[in-house]
């Protein structure tokens, strides 16, 4: 149950404000209207506490991608079969095993029997609905192609879980690694090491450099580990507030990512992946070219290209071609600036934004395996660099101590 502020005027005229509490937005407007006010502003009130501080982690109440294509693809078989709407809605609630996104779809069932149109009641639903997502189910509600569009929405999305599924793929050997590397060495540094500090104590011997800073940095573990974890946990949720809350911020990120050495090409060429299939898939389903761009620019994932798209945008809108505005933002490869270019010409853009983005596909998946084969053999050789340093350093006291003895 949530609460919602809201501001109403009577039917006498006064203006009055007040607290009320509703299942969601839509219960509490109705909560007002019953009572015959004019609902001037309402705004849901944000839960603080242990409610607010699980937001700020990264774990959601989002629906996952592959319940949304497999509703799609469903969702379009039983349109085109001549289902109603609101049927087919029904059908899908009671086979969704996702407990998040039956409660979604009973509400948008609920929603169109009240009259609302199916693209206005999944905006309601922004955590299970993104705003592409919305913007093709209204163009196809206009042009009567629901289940094309429905259709089409789920080749996407299960392209897009595809190449990221390769990615996390990739990575998935090097995280592992790194992670045991990271945990061995922590292991030796707070378990093992305080050991041999007491047997260095024990033989008087002067420790080497190495041995010393090795013990110290044993010695600072012990006594601040949970500070650092705590440090790190906060830091990264500041890190996050800060890209949500401040845009110049984010924006610097997002340029510092696309021009990070060696990773920067692959999210750039992830980016343009991105784009050019969304952009792609909404002009081929008759969604105009400016709401479009608006739609991929917030679907973009990087503030950079954002600008760029809305400039793009902008420039349209007072009579320029798209591929000025793009060619001026010095982001996009002049392949694409040209391909693009050629779509515009002939009248087939959507043809041409999709063979970039197979095209890119196939660049970011030949990418990810060579960043793969790159860091496997670093990631290898640090590991054995960090634990070798500490054995050498571990057993240099004993060597000095053996020097001494055979001296004497």
């Amino acid at each position: 149950m949530g609460q919602f502020n809201y501001k109403v005027k009577a039917p006498s005229g006064g203006i009055s404000t007040g607290l009320l509490e509703a299942s969601d937005l839509r219960m509490a407007m109705e909560k007002l209207h019953a009572q015959k006010f004019i609902v001037l502003e309402i705004n849901e009130v944000k839960k603080r506490g242990l409610t607010s501080l699980m937001n700020l982690l990264p774990f959601g109440k989002g629906v996952p991608a592959k319940d949304l294509c497999l509703f799609s693809r469903q969702l379009s078989t039983l349109v085109s079969s001549g289902v109603p709407i609101v049927q087919g809605l029904s059908i899908l609630e009671e086979q969704a095993e996702n407990k998040n996104f039956k409660k979604v779809i009973s509400k948008i069932r609920e929603d169109i029997e009240s009259g609302i149109s199916i693209a206005d009641a999944m905006k309601k639903h922004p955590a299970a609905f993104s705003e592409l997502y919305i913007s093709m189910v209204k163009a196809g509600e206009i042009g009567g192609i629901l289940d094309i569009i429905l259709d089409r929405l789920s080749s996407y999305l299960e392209s897009s879980e595809e190449l990221k599924g390769k990615i996390k793929g990739a990575m998935m050997y090097p995280i592992v690694v790194a992670c045991i590397a990271v945990g061995a060495s922590a292991f030796m540094l707070i378990v093992v090491i305080p050991k041999f500090s007491a047997i260095f104590g024990e033989m008087g011997v002067k420790l080497p450099l190495p041995t010393r800073v090795l013990l110290a940095l044993s010695s600072f573990l012990q006594k601040y580990l949970m500070i650092l974890i705590l440090f790190g946990i906060g830091g990264f949720i500041g890190f996050k507030q800060g890209i949500k809350r401040s845009r110049n911020f984010a924006l610097k990120v997002d340029n510092l990512k696309i021009n990070i050495p060696v990773f920067g090409i692959m999210i750039r060429k992830m980016s343009i992946a991105k784009f050019t299939s969304t952009l792609g898939t909404l002009v081929k389903s008759g969604v105009p070219i400016l709401q479009a761009l608006e739609t991929v620019a917030k679907t973009s994932g990087n503030l950079v290209i954002e600008n760029a798209l809305l400039s793009a945008k902008e420039a349209i809108r007072e009579g320029e071609r798209i591929t000025e505005p793009l060619k001026r933002s010095k982001i996009f490869p002049p392949m694409v600036i040209q391909m693009i270019s050629v779509g515009e010409e002939t009248g087939t853009l959507d043809m041409m934004l999709t063979k970039i983005a197979s095209f890119y596909d196939r660049e970011v998946d030949d990418a990810v395996k060579g960043m793969t084969s790159m860091i496997e053999p670093l990631i290898i050789v640090f590991m054995g660099g960090v634990i070798g340093g500490m054995v050498l350093a571990m057993f240099l006291p004993m060597l000095e101590l053996t020097s001494q003895m055979s001296k004497g």
